[in-house]
């Protein structure tokens, strides 16, 4: 009998909009399941400066399979995951599939394209927000393009997590690296403290030197849960860590070089934070209210601070449907795009309303 549960404990699952699983039952000793949703949003722009906009879309829906079996004495898990994002332009509806996960978990070790290990520092302990560009703007994960490597390691040893991942820098000698620790307390509060260390290229592209610098962030990250309410609370700051947070001031993002070093070749200092609080309101309702910023020591603009605020309310209007609507600010243009699939996400507001299937 086909029914649903909870998917298998994987953890990319839970972290993507808590998605449920159909379990196919067990073959040959390997045990199947399917998951994934139906999304259909509609995304009204107001940008501070050019005209208003509206776009709908259901490219965000996604699909996975994943499976889990023990082969002596050892649990091996398989997952896969894509989505329909892979086509920008608005004439044409025919979006391409798009590979968002493909993983193989043995143990304590996973390998593949998975999330990031600075992800797995911040997203398990942020406030909920609808945006399809995940986490938002003041953590050290705050990019949507890096977020899943190439290739990716992470161990994972009792509370440790320790990730070597596929460098940005193209002509990098080592893998870009992560090493966190997280703590859970008996009353449901969470702390995660990460260490990140990558090279960077410090030479325009269009030169022909190859000459890089290390550089190392550090960031905290805590979730404490008070009842119904969550508070949510995380801060970094480092150097080599502007292309995984979404610095990219003003659209100033593509060349490594661009968002990570200044004029003189010198790795610039990225710092920020968010802070958010989320309440469950009654069995089917919830109110999310997030505010994050990012700035650096070394700009030429006269404010040089990224703000961005989200408020969101998700209804539960079925077990496995969600209905939910999040109104969103930013004072400056920068990366990730928005749904329009503009290169530079504009300065200004969005609302967003969705409707939301789980499998």
């Amino acid at each position: 009998m086909i029914k649903t549960k909870l998917a298998l404990a994987i953890t990319t699952a839970s972290l993507s909009a808590h998605s449920l699983a159909v379990d196919l039952g067990e073959f040959n000793g390997t045990n199947f399941s399917v998951g994934g949703y139906l999304k259909a949003e509609t995304v009204f722009d107001q940008p501070d400066v050019g005209e208003n906009s509206v776009e709908g879309s259901v490219r965000q829906s996604r699909f996975n399979l994943s499976t889990s079996s023990m082969v002596e004495d050892h649990k091996i898990r398989g997952f896969i995951e894509g989505d329909f994002w892979d086509n920008n332009t608005s004439s044409d509806s025919s979006y391409a599939w798009r590979l968002r996960h493909a993983y193989i978990n043995i143990d304590h070790v996973t390998v593949g394209q998975t999330w990031n290990g600075q992800f797995f520092a911040n997203a398990p302990f942020d406030t909920e927000t609808l945006n399809f560009w995940g986490l938002g703007i003041g953590t050290i994960a705050g990019n949507g393009a890096p977020i899943r490597p190439d290739l990716v390691i992470h161990y994972v040893k009792d509370s440790w997590r320790f990730t070597a991942q596929d460098p940005l820098y193209s002509n990098a000698d080592t893998p870009d690296a992560v090493l966190a620790y997280t703590h859970r307390t008996s009353s449901d509060h969470a702390f995660n403290l990460a260490l990140t260390g990558r090279e960077v290229d410090t030479t325009p592209s269009i030169t022909s030197d190859d000459e890089s610098k290390y550089g190392a962030a550090i960031s905290l990250a805590s979730k404490l849960k008070f009842g119904d309410t969550t508070v949510s609370i995380s801060g970094f700051t480092g150097k080599g860590a502007a292309i995984y947070s979404g610095w990219g001031y003003n659209g100033a993002r593509g060349l490594d070089a661009q968002m990570e070093v200044d004029n003189n070749g010198s790795l610039i200092t990225t710092t920020g934070f968010s802070a958010g609080i989320g309440h469950k309101i009654s069995d089917k309702l919830r109110a999310n209210l997030r505010y994050g910023q990012v700035s650096t020591d070394k700009s030429s603009l006269s404010d040089d601070t990224l703000k961005q605020t989200a408020i969101n309310m998700v209804y539960a209007y079925l077990p496995n449907v969600d209905l939910g609507i999040e109104v969103r600010d930013q004072n400056a243009g920068n990366r990730p795009p928005t749904s329009q699939g503009t290169s530079v996400r504009p300065a200004g507001k969005q609302l967003e309303l969705m409707a939301m299937y789980k499998f």
